[in-house]
């Protein structure tokens, strides 16, 4: 994959900014998840806005969850990401179908619906920093805006986008994340407004320009700034036959002596990345021995 991230900082470090072109890691999470164009759409943004907010967090192991929940027919989305440019997605339901908007575009808005976008952040502390708010639009990026807004009072502007081609192939995917600091200059403020109401689109950006590169000219025109890091970002489960091992253990000991007892194969599908994994009635009984204490091996 060739997917990557650039952060910045501008105006004497009073601006900070995230800048990401995702194309191959959205068409990834589309193939997996056979989703159809609007979901595509929606998912892509939010995979994309969950890569560059992982990228905020400071410790190696602290993970970052975007969960969406509408009333709309995809029902909610879920991204995972961490530190390093690794993020996964699923939607609830893949395949929704709905006509384009007034301005002819993937009505995202209409598949999410009405709802909530949940943003947790676990540190490694006793219990997560989870924050909340109604969903604005459901467009994501607008209702992002407004969650650093509320629950983090740091001013932002968030672009997200996601271009298919007729049957369905990303063209161009990204976004970007700019936020002022807490000693921003009016001048700051006034030179980012201009800049961004230039933006008709983020995708139509990605079209023109193609690299974050040449997206910081765009959003940072007239301002000095500084590319600080360029980091890969990509789709990575981190799924394994262990971990699902240690998953079906955890459902309780009644749980398993009633799957024993039906005498049935279980199969277990992660969301994430579309894997299935099979257990056959005696490694069932093998993990409830475990469980149970009764089997060291």
């Amino acid at each position: 994959m060739n997917d990557y991230m650039i952060r910045i900082t501008a105006a004497d470090a009073r601006i900070r900014g995230f800048i990401a072109t995702t194309r191959d890691t959205v068409e990834y999470a589309r193939s997996i998840h056979e989703s159809s164009p609007v979901v595509t759409a929606a998912l892509g943004r939010l995979l994309t806005a969950g890569a560059m907010m992982g990228s905020m967090m400071k410790g190696e192991k602290d993970l970052l969850t975007l969960q969406i929940k509408g009333d709309g027919p995809v029902k909610g989305i879920t991204v995972t990401a961490d530190a390093n440019g690794n993020v996964k997605g699923y939607p609830i339901i893949s395949n929704v179908m709905l006509h384009a908007n007034e301005k002819g575009k993937l009505d995202v808005a209409k598949a999410i619906g009405r709802g909530h976008l949940t943003v947790i952040k676990d540190m490694g502390l006793k219990e997560p920093y989870a924050g909340q708010i109604p969903l604005q639009t459901g467009e994501i990026a607008d209702d992002l805006t407004y969650y650093y807004a509320s629950s983090e009072q740091v001013p932002s502007s968030v672009g997200l986008g996601v271009l298919l081609s007729l049957d369905n192939q990303v063209i161009h995917a990204g976004g970007f994340i700019i936020q002022l600091m807490p000693f921003a200059l009016e001048e700051d403020i006034l030179n980012l407004e201009q800049n961004l109401s230039k933006i008709h689109s983020v995708t139509g950006l990605l079209e023109e320009v193609e690299t974050p590169e040449k997206v910081a000219e765009v959003l940072f025109a007239g301002m000095s700034y500084e590319i600080t890091s360029k980091d890969p970002i990509r789709y990575r489960c981190d799924c394994s036959r262990e971990r699902v091992s240690k998953a079906v253990m955890s459902i309780g000991n009644q749980e398993l002596e009633e799957i024993i007892q039906e005498d049935k194969e279980i199969e277990i599908n992660c969301q994430f990345c579309n894997t299935n994994y099979v257990f056959s009635i005696e490694e069932v009984k093998h993990l409830y021995a475990i469980a149970k204490g009764e089997d060291e091996s």
